[in-house]
């Protein structure tokens, strides 16, 4: 859509077209499926069962969501419920037909400098060279998702993985050190492309011993099409994120990790949608040693780059905020990141309660601030959501004489830091 600078259809298209967060809630609702993702419904009857769902939804970030979007995409102060929907629907759709409604112009729009999309080691990156091409102004740079390469469950489906890595980097694979050659071609392509981070998306932090005798037979195995143990999986897993962790660290990179989901909860939704629909939830690991563990290994070998630690169980928030001191080396201010609140945790009180765990435990001053994974152009408001909360929090402190009110300049370059200068100096933009 950037690549093209796509002009969109409807405001049903930018706002509800993937937008699994709004699903939910229209389900919860009792809005029928018809009317979320299915294809017999018209644009308007799938915004006006969104207009109707909007006012139950209050205390849910949603509702704030919903009308910040409104207000700075399309100037509308108005609050969004069956008697306005329609005349909000028509007013959007009308500005959505003008030039800078495009993809590009909402960008602009809301002053973006920089995207990381988030990409598989086996794509082509046709669009982010294609947009660099055009001469376009906001940086479009990919990030580096390699959670296929270490599935290893399914043997059919990880062999035809391989074959699709084989492909494109032009490495015929039949070992593990082949692979881990094929994706090291693929490393450096990304990062010829202006590639700065990784970013896994695990269930937990995987840390068993191994040797490599054994990893590659546990290769030999799977690519051979033979079903592997729950406990061949898990070295195969902890092997895998070695590898990641040591390309990164070679390379100056960020490595982020997500963990902590437990997706695809409804099968019978999933065999009808497929992924990322709106049935996923927290999960409940015990994951602080195995990630301890791991933070060890690299940080023994001192290949420890740069490192997020994002959790999805707010129960974890400490753990998080701990562990971070442990791997701190003074070379960069917070090498060790705490994420920012993600998924279900990216609303006000996720935000607070990872910002005072952070505050506590380490130096919020250093965080790098909101990180939002929204497939959506109108999300950008979530960073103002973000922003809102943050001050809040400062604003509050110094009310209550907690940060002296002389500081006052302190605390603005403190939020200027953690809101953009933070990002930008950790990311290397």
């Amino acid at each position: 859509m950037v690549a093209d600078d796509y002009q969109f259809k409807s405001l049903t298209e930018i706002w509800l077209g993937g937008d699994h967060y709004k699903w939910r809630a229209m389900r919860t609702n009792g809005v029928d499926e018809r009317y979320c993702t299915g294809k017999d419904t018209t644009d308007w009857e799938k915004f006006e069962k969104w207009a109707e769902t909007v006012p139950y939804t209050f205390r849910n970030p949603l509702y704030h969501w919903t009308h910040l979007e409104l207000k700075t995409a399309f100037g509308i102060n108005k609050v969004l419920n069956p008697k306005t929907a329609r005349e909000i629907f028509d007013e959007c759709n009308e500005k959505l037909a003008k030039p800078e409604y495009s993809a590009r112009g909402m960008m602009r729009r809301y002053h973006v400098e920089t995207v990381c999309t988030t990409d598989d080691p086996v794509d082509s990156l046709e669009y982010h060279i294609k947009t660099r091409e055009s001469g376009f102004e906001i940086k479009m740079l990919p990030t580096w998702r390699p959670d296929k390469a270490m599935a290893v469950e399914v043997p059919a489906d990880f062999r035809a993985y391989m074959e699709k890595l084989s492909a494109v980097s032009g490495v015929t694979i039949s070992s593990f050190d082949d692979m881990v050659a094929a994706l090291r071609k693929r490393h450096d392509f990304f990062a010829e492309q202006g590639c700065k981070l990784s970013d896994h998306g695990i269930e937990e932090f995987y840390a068993e011993d191994y040797t490599d005798a054994e990893i590659n037979a546990i290769f030999n195995k799977v690519y051979g099409g033979t079903e592997l143990t729950k406990e061949e999986i898990l070295k195969f897993k902890s092997a895998m994120l070695i590898v990641f962790g040591e390309m990164d660290w070679e390379k100056g990179w960020t490595q982020q990790f997500h963990y902590g989901a437990i997706r695809n909860n409804n099968t019978k939704m999933f065999k009808l949608l497929g992924p990322d629909t709106g049935f996923d939830s927290i999960g409940e690991f015990t994951t602080a040693k195995a990630m301890a563990k791991f933070l060890d290994r690299l940080n023994t070998e001192g290949k420890l780059t740069k490192t997020i630690l994002y959790n999805l169980n707010p129960c974890a928030n400490e753990v998080i905020a701990t562990m971070l001191g442990n791997f701190q080396d003074g070379t960069i201010p917070g090498k060790i990141q705490f994420g920012s609140g993600w998924w279900f945790l990216d609303q006000k009180d996720g935000m607070e309660k990872q910002m005072n765990a952070l505050s506590l435990l380490g130096l919020l001053s250093r965080f790098v601030g909101m990180l939002t994974d929204s497939r959506s152009f109108l999300s950008y408001p979530r960073h103002e959501y973000f922003r809102r909360t943050l001050c809040n929090l400062l604003g509050n402190d110094v009310e209550n004489g907690e940060i002296p009110a002389c500081e006052i300049e302190r605390v603005n370059q403190m939020v200027e830091d953690i809101c953009y200068n933070n990002a930008k100096k950790f990311f290397q933009f």
